[in-house]
């Protein structure tokens, strides 16, 4: 059991004290990107009682895809890679349908 926690004890000291640097700190700071759209999206939905997305987490989820792609890159991980380039596309474009919608109606005015 004591060597048990030793083990454990030694990763999590690898994984959170010596591998600890700028890069980590930019991986914590998308991550938190990350977290606040679902943040942003709990609180409009409970708000308006029924789900709602709005635009902010479109700008969150943009924000930490780009700082988690760097991340990922600067790592060189394919999975991640891969991953979070794909989700930048669907951002992207929800973004885009927004704002094109938007657009449309703002200048179609009331029916």
């Amino acid at each position: 059991m004591v060597s048990t926690l030793s083990a454990i004890n030694a990763y999590l000291h690898d994984v959170f004290v010596i591998k600890f640097d700028g890069w980590v700190v930019l991986g914590f700071v998308a991550q938190a990107f990350f977290t606040m759209r679902f943040v942003v999206q709990w609180i409009a939905s409970e708000r308006a009682r029924q789900s709602v997305m709005p635009v902010a987490f479109w700008f969150f989820s943009i924000g930490g895809g780009v700082l988690l792609l760097i991340y990922a890159l600067y790592r060189r991980d394919p999975v991640f890679i891969a991953g979070q380039a794909f989700g930048l596309v669907v951002y992207i474009r929800n973004l885009y349908f927004i704002i094109v919608n938007g657009r449309q109606a703002s200048t179609a005015g009331p029916d």
